[in-house]
């Protein structure tokens, strides 16, 4: 079962991507008289040096947040960790989540509010509020 609850995560994962990538480049900056030769490399512009540094500081205070997250989910009980990675970053149903855990959906429920309130416990010791 485990072989199988990580091929699902990985499907809902890429499908994620593709579904991202699809939508930002379909009708990026395109017009519905425009043909079909718009290439999306050519709408977008360089930002000035004050937006960089502004992004690089952006980037750092995010990578150090998501490191801090990431930290905390692995500490979560296995249970836990796994009803609360397919809830919210795979984006699976309560239902979903319950089959693929081979579960009741009350106790999908159950670990997922365990370990957002651990979380948030957790991240809050460290001085970050989401």
């Amino acid at each position: 079962t485990r072989i199988l609850q990580n091929r699902i995560h990985d499907w809902f994962r890429r499908q994620k991507v593709r579904n991202t990538w699809v939508t930002l480049f379909s009708n990026m900056g395109k017009k519905s008289d425009e043909n079909d030769d718009f290439d999306p490399l050519e709408s977008l512009s360089a930002p000035d040096d004050s937006e960089i540094h502004q992004d690089g500081a952006f980037k750092l205070e995010r990578s150090q947040l998501l490191e801090s997250l990431e930290s905390e989910i692995s500490k979560l009980p296995v249970r836990q960790r796994e009803a609360f990675l397919m809830r919210y970053w795979d984006e699976l149903s309560i239902t979903e989540t319950a089959l693929a855990m081979s579960c009741s959906e009350g106790s999908v429920k159950t670990h997922c509010s365990r370990a957002t309130q651990a979380l948030a416990k957790a991240l809050k010791l460290k001085g970050i509020t989401l």
